[in-house]
């Protein structure tokens, strides 16, 4: 049978009056029963029993239990269970072998863990694992890793909180994943993913996954709510497969964070918005009451849903356990109220205090206690338990009234246009005001464009920041913007690298805020704003620094022959550098893999006009390069150039590559300059002229278009054909640059006849190039690998220059001696021709052998062999170097007969001549015999030439330099080899190796070194004069200065070095001060000693009686005050240290008329400190003695009931040699017998 109790708020509110009487009654008693002494048994609890039974071991096993705490072993033990369906390795027959085995035994060499494995009934793999926690911890990630296997799972938080997962050095992070034996993958920082990868299994993801949303929901910014349900209530909440859970999560919009089975924790955590969160927090609440009165009396409680306005709770149940359940409902109403706090809205944010410090003492206290905090509204509500709402509400009383008597506020009216102004760069200007006058100004956002700021905190404070705000928006109103016009491609300069230049312009100029445009708004307008003068100001220095930016970026471009580029550079750069550094000018080279031969100076004009006359001299001084001046009238400049300098280019590569210089544009110069060898200037010069005066009669342009191909052709060999072309009929024929985008276009100018003709001939030899035919010829088959060696670079060159025609050589291994070539009629007559020439230059070569020894071949070679390149290209020869031998002695071996010639005979013998060349020195030269001759006399030209130089030796250390750059510096400057000898030779003699135009430079750079590092040592001998100077030691701390000031600048100022005597050699005298330098240097600085003991001796020390307890007040915090005194009236005052036979003598030192005043001072100082002393006192002795130093009523000592010694004797007394009754705490304990046998 079941009955129904209602429970209304009327008899709730009779309940609940009715509790408090009883609640007092209770507390009396206790505190009656507390005043009796205990019993002996109560303070000394007995020990368990041994044989206890089932029953009474779940109890605490008396007070023993609660009171000793276990001591916890350093081995623990641990099993881990791998189900079937998640284990790797599932082959039953090699259980205990195999990899599986392996795996296990890498872990516990690893980790020194031990590790037992056995097999369950279902096939499931159990795992014990013995050690130390660590190791056990480690181990058991490693067994999850590699024996089991593992799935993966996402969980997304937001991205701001993936730092709090990582922690401090990652290390938030590591525990995680020891504790759940999983791997969790974090997106780097530049991933905008959200998704945390966990790889485990599936219990360790839940876990791991877990403590991740935990870890979210601590940092969320929402409100986070935890609530303490016991974990066997959790399923309930939950509802089946989380249904319930997720309606209460999609209803509300909160997310729930119920932890696993597997943890053990009662936690709940909710977060979300807090409205919504209540309500979830009220939902949980209300399963969780009713399942838990549920549970106890069997009644359940049915509560109003939140959104109802009925105040009436149902229970239903057995009518004799209403009364029970009726007495929980009342009690869980009675603890739980609602309050508000009336509170400014504000001082909300001082209530709360930075990141929430002042609220989360509150909080900290009384967790369960919910504080909300509504914007806009003039109050404060708390919810929670009814006594610790009422502590909260008094503590949040007493903050809310010291706030209002301690703080104001002031709104103020300025303009939104001056807000960022009045903020600054970086919140400048508003934090200085802050921190000066502690208060907080709020400034609204530009996006509200609202003109309200409001300052909050004290009084005082409030106003002077008030004050100074308004200043400085008065200031601004009367400021002025200036628009400067600065070219956008100098701002980047005037910032400066990381902004220092603007930096510097800012710094000169605070009142000044400089603005310059965004780079892709391409703008040239910068911005100036401040007070009028300041802006002037900065308007000149800013328009001075574009002038000399505008003086600095001239530019003039310089053509230089390619050949010449690396004499220009220098070894390691030098000459480059100097002219750069002793120009002041920017000097840009084109790449070496690059076709242009112009180098651009920039810089100010005259710098670069001067790098230019430098580089063009050094171009000179190596070539015969002769300059022509030829006059042209300016207007015509132009058209000789031809578009995009095509028609100047096609004269300047006709005529050898001659540079041609025209005057800058709108110079109003006639002068163009042509430079290069003489005979092709000349050449050059006549074109020009002649070209110019073409352009002034009449000149006519016509393009033809030709296959880029056929170009080579058309051109001839050295421009033998075009040269042909313009020779009959006056034309000049113009081909297409590499850079130009047309390459079929060929362009015709002259005399309009003569334009036709040229026309007529180029386009009847372009009919005959697009005339294909086939041909034949014989080339007998020891020639053909000339031709196809190095993957057929001869055909290709072939090819190249003959309008790409194609030649075919048999296959290797066929013995055909037929070559096909195909292509137009004329080219392949002229490749034909050409094929034949090289092999009669084949059929006549020669090799020739050139000794040279092989420890010179290297530097014969040159870097990368460039220097060999260059004369196989020169002189149309094969070169070829033998096997570097390694052993250089010659061979004592007996000669072994070839082909059975005797030894001795004809070669052999010559061999075996000791004057003969060996064969490792013998290089082969194949070509033509003049060539080869040629290319004999270019290599013997290459070999290196030693000559001596007398170098002292004591100068020898310094000619090397330190870590040999001295040397290294001079070999790469003259492209030679110095050795110096061995110290232990002490030779003069230093050997220069190289190229014999290069040693003389050499020797004559090494006699310069030689020169000064003489003038440095006779330097160094007038540096090293020594004067000594007796100075009595007791004034050696006076010269020395504070942390060596005085000493230093006596040092910096004479150039000179002074050392003291030290004080822990007893043998050294010390009264002796030493000065190293030049002699008339030590002399000054002797003097300037002198005088400063002349000084000290004129001063004289006092000792003064000064109270010790006013010692520390007239030194001051870290001696300001002290040092204060002591510089005002130019005296040195000593205190005595701790422990000194009078704590009151004070000494001062100093001119007598200043350790007088400096007396006075101090005893001044006394009295004034001397009576806060006194009164401080004297304030002490009517202060209440501390607790300790009370009379205290004589103490009964420790007393307690029904004592052994008390009892009558009748009762046995205990046995002390009883191992039952007084048993040992370190007894040994029976060995354990593991589950799987003994270890192994």
């Amino acid at each position: 049978m079941s009955s129904v109790a209602v429970l209304t708020q009327e008899s709730f509110a009779e309940h609940r009056s009715g509790l408090v009487p009883q609640q007092i009654k209770v507390a009396t008693l206790n505190s009656e029963e507390e005043s009796d002494p205990p019993t002996y048994k109560d303070a000394f609890p007995p020990l368990p029993e041994k044989a206890a039974c089932l029953e009474s071991a779940q109890e605490p096993a008396g007070a023993w239990g609660n009171k000793i705490r276990p001591i916890k072993a350093s081995v623990i033990t641990q099993v881990f269970h791998v189900p079937l369906e998640e284990r790797k390795y599932k082959d039953m027959n090699q259980f205990g072998e195999g990899e599986q085995a392996k795996i296990c035994l890498e872990i516990m060499q690893r980790t020194g863990a031990h590790l037992e494995l056995s097999l369950a009934k279902d096939q499931g793999l159990s795992i014990m694992v013995s050690g130390k926690l660590d190791a056990v911890m480690k181990a058991r990630k490693d067994i999850v890793a590699r024996l089991q296997t593992q799935a993966s799972a996402t969980v997304a938080i937001p991205k701001e909180h993936h730092r709090f997962v990582i922690g401090k050095n990652g290390e938030k992070l590591q525990d995680l994943e020891l504790k759940t034996a999983t791997k969790i993958q974090i997106p780097r920082p530049d991933d905008p993913s959200n998704q945390i990868k966990i790889t485990g299994t599936k219990e360790g993801i839940e876990k791991a996954r877990h403590e991740v949303l935990l870890i979210s929901a601590e940092q969320d910014k929402r409100a986070v709510e935890r609530l303490e349900v016991e974990k066997a209530f959790h399923p309930f909440i939950a509802g089946p497969y989380n249904r319930l859970v997720g309606e209460i999560m999609q209803e509300t919009g909160t997310r729930i964070n119920i932890p696993p089975p597997s943890v053990n924790r009662t936690e709940i955590v909710f977060t979300g918005e807090k409205e919504q969160l209540a309500q979830a927090v009220a939902r949980i609440k209300k399963i969780y009451e009713e399942k838990e009165i549920l549970e106890r009396t069997g009644v359940s409680v049915e509560i109003p849903p939140s959104d109802s306005i009925s105040e009436t709770v149902i229970l239903r149940g057995e009518p004799e356990k209403l009364g029970q359940a009726l007495t929980e409902v009342y009690a869980k109403a009675n603890s739980f109220t609602v309050s508000s706090v009336a509170a400014p809205s504000w001082l909300h944010r001082f209530i709360i205090g930075k990141k929430g410090q002042n609220l989360a003492k509150i909080t900290q206290q009384m967790p369960k206690v919910h504080i909300e905090f509504t914007e806009g509204e003039d109050k404060i509500t708390l919810e929670g338990p009814t006594e610790d709402v009422n502590v909260a509400q008094e503590q949040i009383e007493g903050m809310v009234k010291d706030l209002i008597n301690r703080m104001d506020y002031v709104e103020i009216n300025i303009d939104h246009k001056f807000h960022r102004h009045l903020i600054g760069k970086s919140g400048a200007n508003i934090n200085r005001i802050k921190d000066q006058y502690k208060v907080s100004v709020r400034i609204p956002p530009d996006s509200e464009k609202s003109n309200l700021i409001r300052i909050e905190g004290d009084p005082q404070g409030v106003q002077q920041a008030k004050r100074e705000l308004l200043e400085l928006a008065s200031r601004m109103e009367n400021e002025r913007t200036k628009d400067l016009i600065i070219e956008q491609r100098f701002h980047r300069t005037i910032i400066g690298q990381k902004g220092e230049r603007i930096r510097e312009i800012r710094d000169k100029f605070p009142e000044v805020i400089i603005n310059f445009p965004d780079p892709a708004q391409k703008s040239d307008i910068v911005q100036l704003r401040g007070p009028k003068n300041e802006v002037e100001k900065c308007t000149k220095y800013m328009q001075k620094m574009v002038a000399d930016l505008v003086e600095n970026s001239y530019s003039i471009s310089v053509p230089i022959f390619k050949q010449f580029h690396k004499n220009i550079i220098g070894k390691g750069g030098a000459n480059i550098k100097k002219i750069r550094e002793e120009s002041n000018t920017k000097i840009d080279l084109p790449a070496e893999n690059s076709n242009s031969e112009t180098i651009i100076i920039t810089g100010k004009r005259a710098n670069c006009e001067a790098a230019r006359s430098r580089i063009l001299s050094i171009q000179k001084d190596l070539a015969n390069i002769a300059e022509v001046e030829v006059s042209i009238p300016a207007k015509l400049h132009n058209s000789l150039i031809g578009t995009k300098g095509r028609l100047i280019r096609s004269i300047m590569e006709e005529c050898g590559g001659v540079h041609i210089h025209f005057p800058v544009e709108g110079s109003g110069s006639d002068t163009v300059v042509i430079r290069g060898p003489s005979s092709d200037v000349e050449k050059a010069k006549k074109q020009l002229l002649h070209l110019a005066e073409e352009k002034q009669t009449k000149s006519f342009t016509v393009d033809i278009r030709a296959k880029p191909e056929y170009h080579k052709f058309l051109i001839g060999k050295g421009g033998g054909k075009i040269r042909k072309v313009r020779d009959s009929t006056g034309a000049r024929v113009i081909f297409p640059a590499a850079e130009d985008k047309d390459q079929d276009l060929i362009t015709i100018i002259g005399k309009e006849d003569a334009v036709r003709e040229a026309q007529k001939e180029l386009e009847a030899l372009i009919q005959n190039l697009d005339n294909v035919v086939e041909d034949s010829m014989l080339v007998d088959p020891k020639h053909h690998r000339h031709f196809v060696i190095r993957r057929g670079q001869v055909l290709r060159e072939i090819a190249e220059e003959y309008g790409g025609v194609m030649v075919s050589f048999p296959r290797s291994g066929t013995q055909s001696d037929k070559v096909t070539l195909k292509g137009a009629k004329d080219c392949v007559e002229a490749a034909k021709k050409r094929i034949q020439e090289i092999i009669e230059d084949l059929e006549a070569q020669v090799t020739l052998e050139c000794a040279i020894p092989q420890k010179f071949h290297r530097s014969v070679m040159g870097p990368k062999g460039s220097r060999i390149q260059q004369i196989t290209r020169d002189f149309s020869v094969q070169i070829k170097f033998p096997d570097r031998e390694e052993n250089a002695v010659h061979s004592t071996e007996p000669v072994v007969q070839e082909n059975g010639d005797e030894a001795g005979e004809g070669r052999e013998a010559k061999d075996c001549d000791p004057g003969s060349p060996r064969r490792c020195d013998i290089i082969i030269i194949s070509g033509r015999k003049e060539k080869c001759e040629a290319a004999k006399e270019a290599l013997e030209a290459l070999v290196p030439v030693t000559i001596e130089v007398e170098v002292p030796f004591d100068l020898h250390r310094y000619v090397i330099g330190q870590k040999g750059s001295g040397i290294r510096k001079m070999m790469d400057e003259f492209e030679v080899n110095i050795h110096v000898p061995a110290p232990e030779l002490q030779s003069d003699i230093i050997a220069i190796t190289g190229l014999a135009a290069n040693l003389d430079r050499a020797k004559a750079g090494l006699l310069e070194r030689v020169k000064e590092l003489q003038a440095e040592q006779e330097d160094r001998a007038l540096r090293s004069f020594k004067l000594s100077v007796t100075v009595d030691p007791k004034y050696h701390p006076k010269i020395i200065g504070r942390k060596g000031a005085v000493i230093t600048q006596i040092r910096l100022e004479h150039d000179v070095n002074i050392q003291f005597p030290d004080k822990d050699d007893g043998n050294q005298p010390q009264d002796q001060i030493t000065i190293t330098g030049y002699e008339k240097n030590t002399e000054a600085a002797r003097d300037a000693i002198l005088r400063i003991v002349g000084e000290l001796e004129q001063m004289v020390s006092e000792d003064v009686p000064l109270d010790h307890r006013v010692h520390a007040r007239i030194i001051g915090a870290r001696g300001k005050a002290i040092r204060k005194i002591m510089d005002e009236f130019k005296v040195d005052i000593r205190f005595p240290q701790s422990g000194a036979p009078d704590p009151n003598c004070v000494t001062v030192t100093g001119l007598p008329e200043n350790v007088e005043e400096a007396i006075d001072h101090i005893l001044n100082l006394e009295e004034e400190y001397l009576a806060d002393v006194v009164d401080s006192e004297a304030l002490q002795v009517y202060m209440k003695p501390p607790a300790h130093e009370e009379a205290k009523a004589p103490s009964r000592g420790f007393v307690v009931r029904d004592a052994p010694w008390t009892a009558s004797s009748s009762e046995k007394a205990p046995d002390m040699s009883s191992s039952e009754e007084f048993p040992s705490f370190g007894a040994q304990v029976a060995p354990k017998t593991l589950p799987w046998g003994p270890k192994r």
